[in-house]
């Protein structure tokens, strides 16, 4: 899976720990999309980035970070084709995944400590999306939102 993360300056710290997370798999290749220091970013140009590569093709999940999780997971999901989840918690994220199929994780430096954080991340890049008839048909609508 190639994965894109990126963070702006309030989750500089959690976006390392996450990186650190991802290393322990090796079916997994991370680019980094920035920030890269603690100087001020603004959050929907890091999201623009890496959900562009998302949409592109060239990437097949991200997970963005900021503060709260709450500024860039609004900024992802106005990218049309983006499905951007913010969790805190292993069973938001499982179910993002497994009922969402979610395609950005999204989460908070200043709300979640390193160690919930990389469970939550485990469990998120190893979560299939159930491709129930239901949980598709509920992402079908969703999706078509867009297109209003």
């Amino acid at each position: 899976m190639k994965l894109v993360i990126g963070c702006d300056h309030g989750a500089l710290e959690l976006k390392e720990a996450v990186k650190k997370v991802l290393a322990e798999f090796d079916d997994i290749q991370v680019e980094d999309m920035g920030t890269y220091t603690e100087a001020s970013v603004d959050y929907p140009d890091i999201a623009e980035k890496v959900c562009g590569k998302i949409t592109a093709g060239e990437a097949d999940r991200g997970i963005l970070l900021c503060g709260t999780g709450l500024g860039i997971s609004i900024a992802a999901n106005k990218v049309k084709g983006i499905r951007a989840a913010l969790c805190h918690d292993v069973f938001s994220a499982r179910m993002s995944r497994e009922h969402n199929d979610a395609n950005v994780l999204a989460m908070g430096g200043r709300v979640i400590g390193f160690g919930p954080a990389g469970e939550i991340v485990r469990t998120w890049v190893t979560t299939e999306f159930s491709h129930d008839e239901r949980h598709q048909r509920r992402i079908d609508k969703m999706m078509a939102l867009a297109e209003k």
